[in-house]
């Protein structure tokens, strides 16, 4: 491992689903010499690919943890997940990565979650690479993937490659840094690799993209524009310099293109990680806030300074128990060293710390700055929590992650299931951020929320294969919620003598609604107060927030949670001898359920943002069809040959859309749908689902 920081790359591949990232991680783990023999994805043996159900689907569900070595760098490589039901893991992933690559089909091109999970690098500034893959298929078409960079992505990205050859007649790249054809051994499956001189039909070509490439840097770097306007010779070196700059920056994103099925251009992709993209030292610091001032701070990855890290991940590992996977900012930690967490202020011991290959493990002795491993021991850590050394008292920036939008029942088939029934859900529910498991206080009914059809798919499955629990499971439902129209006041009072000890307590709120864009990041509610130490001492402050943050989880209509409310402590009583935490607790929750009551609650429902990709003759057939789904048309543009119709149309009306678009477009068109935002109902719709949650 090295001590230098700057040979420390932490990097994320991310995708649509299908555009190759595993089969790409694969190759590089294969070229770099942690694995021997290659899998694929199309035969269920990759190493990324680590679970039961990734194997069986083909498809990447959790985000997976390795470690390579290349050119003297350690490249710890998350691969993501491509599909939108699984976006929790990318977005924890991104939170943690110092850069990305971006992959995309030669075919395909920038598909729906290619352009969603690329937009939610821009949120954490991630410098990036794009890798245009397949180049080898039938329909690839590497400028017109270029032009959908530029028109939905970034004007900024610029080929540092170029194709040899076209589809299934690609035998190699051109580097436009070094101006040399590069040419892969298949026999050795691209093991071998050997530069020379860029073929005479593709000279013209390439001189000319090298000339765009050096007029854009220019832009950013005084000497190469001094060398440009001269026309000098531009040194190689010069120019990958100027590249990592930029690329660091955000000023550029290198576009390198290939085959990695066919062992075409993963060896240069690794180069330019390694080249171009950041360490831990060429990133702004994380956001972090003193936890004694409310001050932002700066923490720098410094191996000498107190430890810090974030706790990104939970998994639940059946042999070692409870993994927590962690990205170190500062100091470090070693082996039975004891860390304090800052989000529960509980201190805890650290039994061992594991380097993470896929599902694989290797014991280390220390984490330092920098580093992504999994540690075992804490008992109480969560996805989102800060640890740290004891005497640094700060908060790293949590997670935010999306709400789960689509439910089932679940029920137990036997009493014996019962118990592995709960004790399974609240593992899953620790490891999954977007996993929730409810009760239905009308039914009883016991309810699996998450991202799609598929997400719980899995998690049924899951219980099944892994926790051996045998249960009956309902039909899809929508997880509505429930928000206010109206400013109102709610009273509560607890004054009362229950087995000889008397309670007290007296509290009035205002609670109104609140617009999205006045919550700040990760809240659905606020709480503020405006009382002095004689209303309400405020060592009872921090129980009276809380029991009216729990309140809003029970809507007055549907029991579904109340989100985008603004509650405001106005005044209160206490007694000195008679008033406890649990007597403003109480008092609190009457209060606030008494206020939504009366504050004229509507429901919310999720809405999709839905890409459908249609040959032409479909168009208007699929447009007739979302709009009779309350859809509302976002878009129609040209993608390589057909129509992609973007639109947002609520999740109830999307059960069965995939049968549904089939028949339309005699099986020739697809569509990807993901979570966008939650809005109120029209009064119409509300009260069509309220008799059918009611059983009216």
């Amino acid at each position: 491992m090295p001590a230098d920081l700057s040979h420390l790359r932490n990097i994320g591949i991310m995708a649509h689903i299908d555009a190759g990232k595993t089969t790409t991680t694969e190759r590089m783990l294969f070229y770099t010499g942690i694995i021997h023999r290659m899998g694929e994805v199309h035969d269920g043996n990759t190493v990324m690919d680590w679970m039961d159900q990734e194997r069986e689907r083909g498809i990447t569900i959790t985000s997976a943890v390795t470690t390579c070595f290349w050119k003297k760098k350690q490249i710890n490589i998350i691969d993501t997940p491509g599909h939108v039901d699984f976006t929790a893991e990318v977005e924890r992933s991104l939170r943690i990565l110092d850069g990305a690559i971006g992959i995309f089909c030669g075919v395909g091109g920038v598909e729906p979650q290619s352009e969603t999970v690329w937009h939610q690098a821009d949120r954490y500034n991630i410098p990036r690479l794009a890798f245009i893959n397949k180049m080898d298929r039938s329909g690839a078409d590497y400028d017109h993937v270029i032009d959908m960079i530029h028109d939905r992505l970034t004007k900024n990205a610029l080929p540092i490659n170029l194709p040899i050859g076209k589809e299934e007649s690609l035998s190699g790249i051109i580097d436009l840094i070094s101006m040399k054809a590069c040419y892969f051994d298949q026999e050795t499956l691209g093991v071998n690799y050997s530069f020379s001189k860029i073929p005479e039909d593709y000279q013209q070509i390439a001189e000319s993209s090298r000339m765009a490439l050096i007029e854009h840097l220019s832009e950013f770097n005084d000497e190469l524009l001094e060398k440009f306007l001269n026309e000098e010779t531009i040194e190689q070196q010069l120019l990958v310099r100027v590249v990592r700059e930029s690329t660091i920056k955000h000023q550029f994103v290198p576009i390198l293109c290939g085959s990695s099925l066919k062992n075409i251009g993963v060896q240069p992709l690794i180069d330019a990680i390694a080249d171009f993209l950041p360490s831990p030292l060429d990133v702004p610091s994380p956001s972090t806030i003193d936890k004694s001032t409310g001050e932002k701070i700066v923490i720098n990855p410094d191996i000498n300074a107190d430890f810090a890290a974030l706790a990104f991940k939970v998994q639940i590992d059946k042999y070692v128990g409870k993994l927590i996977y962690i990205r170190v900012y500062s100091g470090q930690t070693k082996r039975s060293g004891t860390i304090l967490n800052q989000t529960n202020n509980k201190k805890e011991r650290i039994s061992r710390i594991l380097q993470m290959h896929s599902n694989k493990k290797k014991d280390i002795a220390v984490l330092k700055a920098g580093d992504i491993a999994a540690i075992v021991g804490p008992k109480l850590l969560q996805t989102g929590d800060t640890i740290t050394s004891e005497n640094l008292k700060v908060l790293l920036a949590d997670i935010n992650f999306p709400d789960s939008v689509i439910s089932i029942a679940i029920e137990p088939r036997t009493k014996a299931d019962q118990e592995n029934l709960d004790t399974a859900l609240r593992k899953m529910e620790e490891e999954d951020p977007t996993f929730r498991v409810s009760q239905n206080k009308d039914t009883g009914q016991t309810l699996i929320s998450g991202m799609g059809e598929l997400h719980l798919e899995v998690i049924v499955d899951r219980l099944r294969r892994e926790f051996n629990v045998h249960a009956n499971i309902g039909n899809p439902m929508v997880a509505y919620k429930e928000t206010i129209n109206n400013q109102v006041i709610g009273e509560g009072e607890f004054i009362r003598e229950l087995s000889g000890k008397g309670h007290f307590a007296v509290v009035k709120f205002r609670v109104s609604p609140l617009k999205l864009k006045d919550l700040p990041p990760g809240k659905k509610n606020i709480f503020i107060t405006s009382l002095s130490h004689e209303d309400i001492p405020s060592e009872f402050w921090h129980v009276i927030e809380e029991s009216a943050l729990n309140a809003c989880m029970d809507g007055p209509l549907i029991s579904s949670p109340v989100e985008k409310v603004k509650i405001e402590l106005i005044s209160g009583k206490f007694n000195e001898v008679d008033s406890s935490e649990t007597s403003f607790s109480i008092a609190t929750s009457i209060a606030i359920g008494n206020a939504l009551r009366k504050a004229e609650a509507t429901i919310m429902e999720p809405v999709m943002l839905v890409n459908v990709i249609t040959p032409e003759e479909f168009t208007g057939d699929i447009i007739g069809d979302l709009n009779s789904k309350r859809g509302r048309i976002d878009t129609i543009r040209n993608n390589n040959k057909k129509q992609e119709i973007v639109a947002e149309v609520p999740m109830s009306e999307l059960f069965g859309y995939s049968t549904r678009l089939r028949s339309i477009s005699q099986g020739r068109a697809i569509y990807t749908m993901e979570f966008l935002k939650y809005e109120k109902v029209p009064k119409n719709i509300q009260e069509r689902i309220l008799k059918k949650i009611r059983g009216f």
